[in-house]
């Protein structure tokens, strides 16, 4: 195991943090996956799976069963894991400027353009290590003067030429689900599938807000587009396959959920022959995957005290309630119902509820949604 550090730029005279990279196999050996934990600090359950992959990694180095190159960021973002306001911890926005830690990646494919546009030629490999390591030296050149743009530039130069790419996340109460571009599905479906995954939501590129697994994998599919818009004919597939995978809900933070989630994720690198053994037979899925635009935000448009009638995996029939909000000081009752129908795949720890709040969100079968699809 190499253990790596990349320090960020000093937010604060006296400050200074790290964001620290492990490394298995052999620098450069193909299949190279990349996993990262964490982003949004307060979402822990990522943190545990990579203990325990880690410690998988290690025995697997020690024994010569690593075949591709692993890189594995344990603790993806210690700016917000040091955020607290009032005992509360808070992960997902950078206090200093309110910016979603998993938003504003940079466009890698109109980076890489000019670089390799007259430099790609009919072999699809060669234009694909063409493409990486000109992106490679794009990030190098760069040169973050913040800490969030330190952080951000230090977890794409780990994970930019990667082949697969696992985002680790949760939601508030959730079942296991997952995001993804539609061009990734059929390399992530193994992954879903032995993960149990009860939701996988879709979308084409453009979800909204350029989030970190969006603008790796979308690289690829932007870079074709404008290739083509230029007129230039290279082929060029889809060379990275990666999810942001949501491992239930923030309380779900136990030995037990996180091996069998490393299991799952370890059993997928052994079908992409990142290391070696044999994964067994690959379970069926529990889901069919979804359009991003399907999932229905459920909102409260009374404030009050939340009670779910609705229980996370549970499908709701178009009609059917979700919760009730409750105004004690009138003795008024408000269901808050699905249009759509579909899975109940998460919703809110709180359970107070201002007026306006998304308290659940379903997974329907047919898309409604425009726009961005990304919620903040």
């Amino acid at each position: 195991m190499d253990i790596q550090h990349h320090p960020l730029p000093c937010a604060s005279l006296g400050s200074a943090r790290t964001v620290t990279s492990l490394h298995f196999g052999v620098a450069g050996a193909r299949p190279k996956v990349y996993v990262q934990a964490s982003l949004h600090a307060d979402e822990l359950p990522g943190m545990l799976v990579a203990h325990h992959l880690r410690q998988r990694l290690v025995q697997a180095e020690a024994a010569g069963a690593i075949r591709g190159e692993v890189v594995l960021v344990p603790v993806a973002n210690p700016i917000g894991l040091a955020q607290r306001i009032d005992h509360r911890p808070l992960g997902r926005f950078e206090l200093n400027t309110s910016e979603n830690f998993n938003r504003g990646y940079p466009d890698l494919a109109a980076a890489a353009f000019e670089r390799v546009a007259h430099a790609l030629g009919p072999d699809a490999e060669a234009n694909v290590r063409c493409v990486r390591q000109a992106v490679c030296d794009w990030l190098a050149e760069q040169q973050p003067v913040t800490e969030l743009e330190g952080l951000r530039l230090a977890l794409f130069r780990l994970a930019a030429d990667a082949d697969v790419v696992l985002d680790l996340h949760c939601d508030a109460e959730a079942v296991l689900h997952l995001y993804s571009e539609t061009a990734c599905w059929p390399a992530l479906q193994p992954l879903a599938r032995w993960l149990g995954a009860q939701t996988v939501l879709v979308a084409d590129y453009g979800a909204g807000g350029q989030p970190f697994d969006e603008q790796l994998s979308g690289l690829w599919s932007q870079l074709a587009r404008r290739l083509r818009q230029a007129g230039i004919e290279a082929p060029l597939p889809q060379a990275c396959a990666s999810a942001t995978v949501e491992l239930r809900g923030e309380a779900d933070v136990g030995h037990a959920w996180a091996e069998r989630d490393a299991d799952g994720i370890w059993r997928y690198w052994q079908h992409l022959g990142v290391v070696a053994g044999d994964p067994g037979p690959m379970p069926p899925a529990a889901c069919a995957p979804t359009p991003l635009a399907g999932s229905e935000p459920i909102r409260a448009h009374r404030p009050g005290v939340l009670v779910f009638v609705a229980q996370v995996g549970q499908r709701l029939q178009p009609g059917e309630a979700v919760a009730q909000i409750i105004e004690p000081t009138l003795g008024h009752t408000v269901e808050l119902r699905t249009e759509h129908g579909g899975v109940l795949y998460a919703r809110v720890r709180e359970r107070y509820a201002p007026a306006g709040l998304v308290v659940a969100k379903v997974a329907g079968e047919q898309a409604f949604r425009h726009g961005n699809l990304l919620s903040e």
